[in-house]
């Protein structure tokens, strides 16, 4: 039986760290900048750690 592949959209999408939590960028720096405030911005730009429900979903995507 062939490999398992590993999920190509979570691989973009999602960092695990050392200590094992799911990593990901918070929705929202795309486009329209100019009219957010740059303390907003500043706050959007930081990764954002997945809560445990959705985090045990990602890792079984990216185990393979």
């Amino acid at each position: 039986m062939p490999k398992q592949k590993s999920h190509s959209g979570a691989k973009k999408r999602f960092k695990i760290t050392g200590s094992g939590k799911v990593m990901k960028q918070q929705a929202g720096m795309r486009h329209n900048l100019e009219v957010k405030s740059a303390r907003r911005k500043r706050r959007l730009n930081e990764d954002q750690v997945l809560p445990a429900v959705d985090a045990k979903i990602i890792k079984r995507l990216l185990a393979n």
